[in-house]
């Protein structure tokens, strides 16, 4: 070869790119989560269950259906039905304008006396408009609050009720359940 050709072969070589390294084998999936026990109706309700009379668990979970459906029947709740969204209070409105009058009376009792009661009584419907607002505000969180608590608690005597029920038919079914 002649040294024209060889150069011509360097420069082929150099020009192409090089092989790529082989490819890692794909990394295996990760294997998919090992699915969750279903609950029983028992633990969704947050009842405890004991089969006092050695029941299977298939045997279990039929009783268990058929005491949810006789204390939906017997209480009228039914815990898997979305709660009724409890109704907001209206806001009671107000303050600004009872605040205004009770700061203008001050407001012109305290101006009388420095000699001008007109200006008094601005000055004091203003600054009692600003506090009566601010009260009327705090009423209001302390309502919407005390209504907040009062939906919680009557979630939770639901739920109280309808949990005796469904604990009476399992425990006369042979079933130990709190």
């Amino acid at each position: 070869m002649t040294v024209a050709a060889l150069i011509a072969v360097a420069l082929a070589q150099a020009t192409t790119p090089a092989p790529a390294p082989a490819a890692a084998p794909a990394a295996a999936p990760p294997a998919a989560p090992a699915a969750a026990p279903q609950k029983t109706i028992s633990q969704t309700l947050g009842v405890s269950v004991f089969p006092a009379k050695q029941q299977t668990p298939e045997v279990q979970a039929k009783d268990e259906s058929d005491c949810y459906a006789w204390a939906k029947q017997n209480t009228g709740i039914d815990p898997a039905a979305p709660a009724a969204p409890a109704a907001d209070a209206p806001d009671k409105k107000g303050g600004a304008v009872r605040g205004a009058a009770k700061g203008a009376a001050v407001g012109a009792a305290v101006g009388a006396i420095a000699g001008d009661a007109g200006k008094g009584a601005a000055i004091g419907a203003t600054a009692g408009g600003v506090g009566g607002r601010a009260g009327q505000r705090k009423a209001n969180a302390a309502a919407d609050q005390k209504a907040q608590a009062q939906a919680q608690q009557a979630a939770a005597d639901t739920k109280a009720t309808f949990n005796k029920g469904f604990c009476a038919c399992l425990e006369g079914k042979g079933y130990t359940a709190k």
